[in-house]
């Protein structure tokens, strides 16, 4: 028996694993991993004694007594061991990726099919290296679907998550501009994201494609049968009908439905959730009346009513393309004033040239108010020049209570460095 198999008996006696001392869970097995600024090892007795059954350390000074396991490298170990219990899961995994709209999208297709099937699906945004892990070793067998979302800031990633959450179904939500400057450019994007195709293709995956995407239905041709949406022809149909602000469409049943999502661009991931519905057996009625319920939170195309204001709040994350789509979005409503509050986007290859892209798309639109925060977003003035740009996100507070906007519809959107959320507070 190999050590991870080991490992894997102890796993299955204890149901869960844990990597905070701050959340023990009664039982479990500690996973001591290290970062840039910590070591965990050095916390592996404290988890025993809050409730740990078995803690795994890579460093022997810790390894103290029968209840810890000394391994050579923590990380690698966690994944070794969801790789295992991956291998014992004999259901479907429905792997995603994609540069916007992950999160979103995988909410949306728990909703749908949650109908029918007990669903696991990963929580929050735990979707990297160490969460992927975490979410496999999650799943027990009362769940019947998984749905792993998987993320990526370097070629490769998409590759290696794969190797351990072993997708039997996928798709890619779309393929934008995000953390170019991680990946070297945007070419590097599409090689990295494709890396869930090329896994689903190698183990005869069954992959979902949004046939609107050149990008994507470009790839289709790699496989024996990819089922697409959301076009007339394709494998699910539905129409968008209106985004004023919240979203409504036509179901392939003709069914008409309003939703609680803000934006056009929300609609793609809408028909991916439905199209995998449709492929599971799920009832079309009930698939329409979950994302009709569905309500988006955690700072994605929020909307919140302060005041005489209505506010997107969309300020998790920004890229240029979902910063693009938002901005397209608020300048077709039909209100008398449009208000943007953009922060800046981090982890670009070119972010001068993005935001003064940014500033132009603003020009073009009819947007009553910009206001710009931070130092990227002042090379937007050389497109936009009448814009209020401030260099930081107290000077705009400072700003807002001076000088408070009423009786608007305003996007806030940023990356999540900024923190822009908390100027709902002064709108």
């Amino acid at each position: 028996m190999s050590e991870i198999q080991k490992l894997y008996q102890k796993f299955l006696e204890c149901g869960a694993v844990c990597t905070d001392t701050r959340q023990i869970i009664k039982g479990s097995i500690f996973f001591a991993l290290k970062g840039p600024t910590f070591n965990a090892n050095a916390f592996a007795e404290e988890a025993l004694q809050k409730g740990a059954a078995y803690a795994v350390v890579d460093e022997a000074s810790f390894a103290k007594n029968e209840n810890c396991f000394l391994v050579e490298d923590v990380l690698q170990t966690l994944q070794q061991l969801a790789r295992y219990h991956r291998s014992q899961l004999k259901i479907p995994v429905i792997g995603l990726t994609g540069s916007n709209g992950k999160t979103t999208s995988k909410e949306l297709l728990k909703a749908v099919l949650e109908t029918k099937f007990k669903i696991f699906a990963t929580k929050g945004n735990l979707n990297n290296h160490i969460g992927v892990p975490l979410s496999i070793l999650s799943i027990n067998s009362s769940f019947e679907i998984a749905v792993i979302e998987m993320g990526a800031n370097h070629v490769g990633e998409i590759a290696d998550l794969s190797t351990i959450a072993n997708p039997t179904h996928g798709f890619i939500t779309n393929i934008g501009k995000a953390h170019t400057g991680m990946f070297g450019g945007f070419e590097n994007i599409i090689r990295a994201k494709s890396e869930l195709y090329q896994h689903l293709i190698s183990n005869n995956g069954q992959v979902f494609i949004n046939s609107q995407n050149p990008i994507l239905a470009n790839m289709a041709k790699r496989f024996k049968s990819p089922l697409f949406y959301p076009a007339k022809g394709d494998y699910y149909f539905a129409e968008l009908i209106s985004a004023d602000p919240f979203l409504k469409f036509k179901a392939e049943n003709g069914e008409v439905v309003q939703t609680q999502l803000v934006g056009a661009y929300n609609f793609e991931n809408i028909a991916s959730a439905l199209c995998i519905g449709k492929f599971f057996g799920v009832d079309a009625p009930k698939a329409n009346k979950a994302i009709a319920n569905y309500t988006p939170a955690n700072m994605r195309s929020q909307v919140l009513r302060k005041g005489t204001n209505t506010i997107i709040l969309d300020a998790y994350n920004a890229n240029p393309s979902s910063m693009a789509v938002a901005i397209e979005n608020l300048s077709i409503m039909k209100t008398n004033n449009k208000v943007v509050i953009l922060g800046d986007m981090f982890e670009l290859e070119n972010p001068e040239e993005e935001h003064r892209t940014i500033g132009k798309l603003l020009l073009e639109k009819e947007i009553n108010q910009v206001y710009l925060v931070g130092k990227f977003f002042k090379n937007a003035l050389d497109e936009i020049p009448l814009a209020k740009h401030f260099e930081s996100k107290q000077l705009l507070v400072d700003e807002l209570k001076g000088n408070p906007i009423t009786d608007s519809i305003i996007l806030v959107k940023a990356s999540r460095g900024i923190g822009l959320e908390t100027i709902t507070d002064f709108l």
